[in-house]
């Protein structure tokens, strides 16, 4: 399905109030035939995929097993899937070498219910902190309870990083379920189950042909069972970059052929590069630019009402202030149900964090990467120290080192990208695409993320080994043209090099100042963009800022993206109303 609610029924009253804000703001975000089921103890109502795919539910009478994303139980999907699940799996461990994919899934088999979410908790399910409420809608769980009230934290990350870390929200009163629970749902309420997901802690030696041939045996098992469902009824994007050149290839592979699609302006580097591969290759690659609908000011409030509904509030970098387009896209990306196949993650694959090949702590991550923030951005309630520490802590027990401050492997600082930034950042992008259809992103398959653990930094410093891979599995492909300067078939350019080396080995210190120094140079702006001017903004948003105005100091900000997400919580703040307290 594409999502679902689920509250307590110990408190009829509470339970009637919750499940009727639910179905209403269900059907504000788009969902129809929703379904209700009640078990011992909860009461249940789901959805399908908005715009079509898998099915996604299945009743057993007693059993029965319900989906939100995209789920597979060894090579299966849909209701085979939902079958040999409840058949074989073996809850609360279920078998991880059978069960994939991004989602959020309820069993109940024997007389037991979990709650589970995949390897990485990139499905986001959300929940009250006394386990009443369970939904992978946000403004669902939000319209639920009495009252809500802004973390100072998950407000700062939001704002600074894209999307708060680890199991936070921007609500104290709302927190993810994380990777290592599973929920058992009885008759008198919830019961965690710790579960273990681990990953390898260090690099393994082998022979490049070897390393190969098992990075390529574990794309092409996610990517398999995918097109055997889907075949040709499939989007993949394109671009100058390296991560989505290897899904096409991986897709090619498994011979599926799928539809293309490059967005950005006309004459940018993606649509260019994309157009030359296609013609190069024979296929017709479809282009869109989103900035280029112009929308009549008057319109504006109707169209961020529609997207706050249609992104569930926080989409990622607050995209809330755009023209229509992002929806458009994707709602065409999923036509008649279709998949869709996205590229991120891939820098699985690649030295994200830019960290020399030596121990590191978790303090060093979090400066170098999350501190982007600048002088004045904030009033007097940021503390930096406390900011830095909130995510150091949060990365430690990610790995399962909570509390530990010395140095850690090298190995294991690698998992801080799959387990802190793919599950914060591409989770939130999985769990709005993933409520209108099916969705994939193979980079992220926790069998394709052990295997890329096992690699040396030396081979994934400027890409060597992902251009290698995409090298044996489609050598074609990796011969056309890039916007790294270089063809995927040679060795990184000395500028490539160059560029990873300069910032690997700048001083931990630098690199923590590094966005503060580039804002002291003019205004930033990224490439989410948005109809930011005052004849667009001050029709949706109190331009004072009265409620963020306590958080920030927005007329010092010059930044528009971080703007735009400071704007994206104002409007949440005036959704709510007197339901937020301050």
């Amino acid at each position: 399905m594409g999502a679902f609610f689920l509250v307590r029924a110990d408190d009829p009253a509470f339970a009637e109030q919750a499940l009727a804000a639910a179905r209403a703001q269900f059907a504000r975000h788009g969902f129809s035939k929703l379904q209700e089921r009640q078990f011992p103890g909860w009461h249940l109502l789901h959805a399908p995929f908005i715009i079509g795919g898998p099915d996604t539910f299945i009743d057993r009478g007693e059993d029965f097993a319900a989906v939100a994303g995209t789920l597979t139980w060894g090579e299966k999907m849909g209701r085979p899937a939902l079958e040999a699940m409840l058949d074989e799996a073996d809850l609360p461990a279920p078998d991880w070498s059978k069960l994939g994919g991004q989602f959020a899934a309820l069993v109940r088999k024997s007389g037991r219910a979990f709650l589970l979410a995949d390897y990485f908790a990139a499905f986001q399910v959300f929940h009250d902190p006394d386990m009443r409420i369970f939904s992978t809608s946000l403004l669902s769980a939000a319209a639920a309870l009495p009252r809500l009230t802004f973390d100072l934290q998950g407000v700062y990350e939001f704002a600074f990083n894209v999307v708060p870390v680890g199991s936070d929200t921007v609500f104290a009163e709302l927190k993810m379920l994380g990777p290592d629970n599973m929920v058992e749902l009885g008759e008198r309420g919830a019961t965690l189950h710790k579960i273990a997901k681990p990953l390898p802690a260090e690099a393994e030696k082998m022979e490049i042909g070897e390393r190969i041939e098992r990075h390529r045996e574990r794309l092409a098992a996610i990517v398999r069972r995918h097109v055997a469902h889907f075949g040709d009824r499939t989007f993949c994007p394109l671009s100058g970059g390296l991560d989505s050149r290897l899904a096409l290839a991986a897709l090619r592979a498994e011979g599926c052929r799928p539809r293309i699609f490059v967005y950005g302006p006309d004459d940018g580097e993606d649509v260019r590069i994309a157009r030359e591969v296609g013609a190069a290759e024979g296929f017709e690659v479809e282009w869109l630019d989103k900035e280029a609908r112009s929308l009549d000011p008057d319109a504006f409030a109707a169209q961020v009402e529609r997207n706050f509904h249609d992104y569930d509030a926080l989409p990622n970098y607050g995209e809330l202030f755009e023209n229509g387009m992002n929806a458009a896209a994707r709602d065409a990306r999923h036509e008649g149900g279709a998949l869709s196949v996205s590229g991120g993650c891939g820098e699985i694959y690649r030295n994200f964090f830019f960290l020399p090949d030596r121990p590191a702590s978790a303090r060093t991550v979090a400066r170098t990467f999350f501190a982007r923030f600048a002088p004045g951005d904030s009033t007097d309630r940021f503390d930096e120290a406390a900011f830095i520490r909130a995510i150091e802590d949060k990365i430690l027990s990610a790995l399962g080192h909570a509390g530990d401050r010395s140095r850690l492997p090298r190995g294991l600082i690698e998992q801080i990208y799959p387990r802190i930034r793919c599950r914060s950042a591409f989770g939130r992008e999985i769990s709005l695409e993933g409520r209108h259809a099916a969705y994939l992103m193979p980079f992220l398959d926790h069998g394709v993320v052990a295997e890329a653990m096992r690699l040396p930094i030396h081979l994934k410093n400027a890409g060597r080994f992902e251009a290698r891979l995409l090298a044996a599995i489609d050598p074609s492909l990796a011969a056309r043209p890039s916007a790294y300067g270089h063809l995927f078939t040679e060795p990184p350019s000395l500028r490539h090099r160059f560029s990873e080396w300069s910032t690997r080995v700048r001083p931990t210190w630098l690199r923590q100042k590094s966005y503060a120094l580039r804002r002291r140079r003019g205004p930033m702006a990224d490439e989410h963009g948005g109809l930011l001017g005052p004849e667009y903004m001050g029709r949706v948003v109190d331009l004072e800022f009265p409620v963020m105005r306590r958080f920030f100091n927005p007329e010092r900000i010059n930044d528009s993206g971080l703007m735009r997400r400071i704007a994206c919580l104002e409007y949440f703040a005036a959704y709510l109303g007197g339901k937020l307290a301050h």
